[in-house]
């Protein structure tokens, strides 16, 4: 059930915004444990002095092409699942849309599941069988 915050500097096609939603969306599920349907995304650009950040600080260089990735989740997952998590999300953007390593940063905050709404003003993931549901399990 995570909530991808993808913020970027102005200027990208349309085509490269969908690689970095379709690249991080494919990490999730292939080294996070979500669900292929669960897919929430919101692409913020910026416009030039909007997105500060500093080029070099514990990776880098960082150019122009950097973009941050605010991930809200579920419940926790181990150190050693987010680690695979961030390698396998570096590798696939920088397969497409070509995005550098440098110049991806990822960060993960966890909350209960008695805090997300999906909609009809109801907490879906309150009862134990949501994850089934989510499934499209009976």
């Amino acid at each position: 059930m995570p909530f991808v915050r993808i913020s970027l500097l102005k200027g990208k096609s349309p085509e490269y915004l969908r690689a970095l939603s379709d690249g991080i969306h494919r990490a999730l599920v292939e080294a996070f444990d979500v669900p292929p349907a669960d897919r929430f995304h919101e692409i913020q650009q910026h416009e030039p002095g909007e997105l500060i950040f500093d080029r070099n600080y514990l990776a880098g260089p960082r150019s122009d092409d950097f973009v941050v990735f605010a991930i809200r989740a579920g419940r926790p997952r181990s150190t050693e699942t987010r680690k695979a998590f961030f390698k396998r999300a570096a590798e696939l953007l920088s397969e497409a849309p070509g995005l550098r390593k440098e110049d991806i940063m990822i960060t993960i905050v966890s909350s209960q599941p008695d805090e997300w709404s999906f909609g009809d003003g109801v907490a879906q993931m309150a009862d134990d069988n949501w994850r089934a549901r989510a499934m499209g399990e009976p």
